[in-house]
């Protein structure tokens, strides 16, 4: 959802900005065009290069456990036993399942309960990179379709209705999903986004004066 709602505001934002400084359909739906790409790229390669970062930093995590258990065999099964006994077992238990758990997968007993990575379920690069960037474009097409549909004297209008209204949507299911409020969240959305649509707009008319 933050990915959409970043959609929604960059992008008609953008085009709010163009329309203020008096530019030409073509160019403002060009602009909107733009930014849906842009953002999109945008996306996809800042969350690739953070998710990257995440996995390698799991793989140098799990390797640094493996090692430490291949040295010191037995603080690394206390350890262990003291993570399960702290989560409610009896100290006679948790030394076993600690002791059966090192016998089956040492490793990756350590990951997941101490380290909480799961070794056979990584980050995934590309996926979030996927995700991130068809969120941004599922977003960024609201402005821009209402600009396409929209008569020129009116879609400055049309796009910020239709921007608002998508934003509280979008606000809405993220609470719904999230279990949160989704009046407050929906209005939490609605009131940011249509401020960054004045501020720039302004910012584009005071551009478009000077320039």
């Amino acid at each position: 959802m933050l990915g959409v709602n970043d959609g929604i505001v960059s992008t008609s934002s953008i085009m709010l900005g163009v329309l203020a400084a008096q530019a030409s359909d073509n160019t403002i739906l060009t602009a909107g065009i733009s930014a849906l790409v842009a953002g999109a790229l945008s996306m996809a390669v800042g969350e690739y290069v953070s998710v990257s970062s995440q996995k390698d930093s799991e793989r140098e995590d799990i390797a640094i456990e493996a090692r430490s258990i291949a040295k010191n065999h037995d603080a690394e099964l206390a350890e262990l036993a003291a993570i399960y006994e702290h989560r409610g077992l009896k100290r006679d238990l948790a030394l076993e399942v600690a002791k059966q758990l090192h016998e089956y997968d040492a490793v990756g007993a350590h990951a997941r309960d101490e380290l909480n990575i799961d070794q056979h379920d990584l980050a995934k690069p590309l996926q979030a990179a996927i995700a991130s960037a068809a969120a941004f474009s599922i977003g960024a097409l609201v402005p821009v379709l209402a600009a396409v549909i929209s008569p020129s004297s009116i879609s400055g209008w049309v796009i910020v209705i239709a921007s608002l209204i998508a934003l509280a949507i979008s606000g809405a299911t993220g609470a719904i999903i999230g279990g949160g409020h989704k009046v407050r969240a929906a209005l939490r959305v609605f009131l940011g986004g249509g401020a960054a649509m004045a501020i720039t707009t302004l910012v584009g008319h005071l551009a478009g004066t000077q320039l």
